[in-house]
């Protein structure tokens, strides 16, 4: 009878590891490969416009000869390029710096949510993520409007008498930051107020009463407790923002010079798959480099509160 019982249990727990392992085979492993493949191809004039090309029911030889036509050129041709060089560095830079600004503007806000009386919480969270219940291009479009020339925030500082010719903000990278945070800032403020609302009141009492002024509160127990939140909202900005082609797009305009601007200027301006196939893999494994940062730092703080 146990062993019957124990069955469907362990179907279970099969299942629910089949299942995710399968999602990611299907929609990132595979993927990733056929572009991966299209990286080590040669751009051709034909549709799709790469050599080689594999068609199902060839016999595995006719493969294997094609696939000795695989090249490397495309990653020395990224690499020699100070185009791509400079893409890299620039996405690099937006993607930091963004991420900083939507840190220090959503900590307060986690913060203050997280201290809020328990009948006000609901209301402040839904009022954080209320912008994802608009369509995102409706949200970047209205930061046109808001950012030209003529635009509501000139107008309004124009009132105040804080200046006296209109600013150029749109197509410049400020107006990019002010994008990405203003997107992405739900990214950061979530994962702040998950931690900062499990934060023990009595231990800021205890410190007071130890003689710890407001800013050693903060930051020896506030900042030390926060770092989960703090990793994981800094990853769902960074990553994101690292490969961000709407809004440098709509917003930077040629100013703008970002990967994700590049990836698609190779796909459907210059239909240079292979070079966008090679571009978008390094992008990937330049994305891997900070998850895999951010997964040892929290195997690390695992392992010391079990020790």
């Amino acid at each position: 009878m146990s062993g019957g019982a124990g069955t469907p249990q362990k179907l279970g727990r099969a299942l629910a590891v089949f299942v995710p392992y399968a999602w990611l085979l299907v929609l990132f492993l595979i993927p990733f490969l056929l572009v991966f493949k299209i990286s080590l191809s040669e751009v051709a004039l034909k549709i799709p416009p790469y050599l080689p090309d594999f068609a199902f029911g060839e016999p595995l030889n006719i493969w294997f000869e094609k696939a000795r036509n695989f090249t490397l050129e495309n990653y020395r041709w990224i690499a020699g390029d100070s185009l791509y060089l400079q893409s890299f560095l620039t996405s690099l830079r937006v993607a930091a710096i963004s991420t900083a600004l939507t840190l220090v503007i959503g900590f307060p806000m986690a913060l203050a949510i997280a201290r809020t009386p328990a009948r006000w919480k609901g209301l402040l969270l839904v009022a954080v993520i209320l912008p994802f219940w608009t369509s995102f291009l409706i949200r970047v479009y209205s930061l046109i409007g808001i950012l030209k020339r003529e635009g509501l925030l000139n107008q309004f500082l124009l009132w105040l008498g804080v200046i006296d010719d209109p600013l150029t903000i749109g197509g410049t990278q400020i107006a990019v930051y002010i994008g990405i945070v203003y997107t992405y800032l739900p990214f950061m403020v979530l994962p702040l107020f998950a931690v900062l609302d499990k934060i023990d009141g009595t231990l800021l009492e205890a410190a007071a009463d130890l003689g710890a002024n407001a800013f050693q509160r903060f930051w020896k127990i506030i900042i030390p407790l926060a770092m989960p939140g703090i990793i994981a909202g800094s990853m769902l900005v960074f990553i994101p923002a690292l490969g961000e082609f709407v809004i440098p797009d709509l917003l930077g305009g040629k100013n703008a010079l970002m990967l994700g601007k590049t990836i698609w200027q190779e796909f459907f301006n210059n239909r240079d798959w292979p070079v966008a196939s090679a571009v978008a893999i390094l992008l990937l494994l330049l994305l891997v480099l900070p998850i895999a940062i951010f997964q040892n730092a929290q195997f690390r703080a695992d392992q010391r509160e079990r020790g």
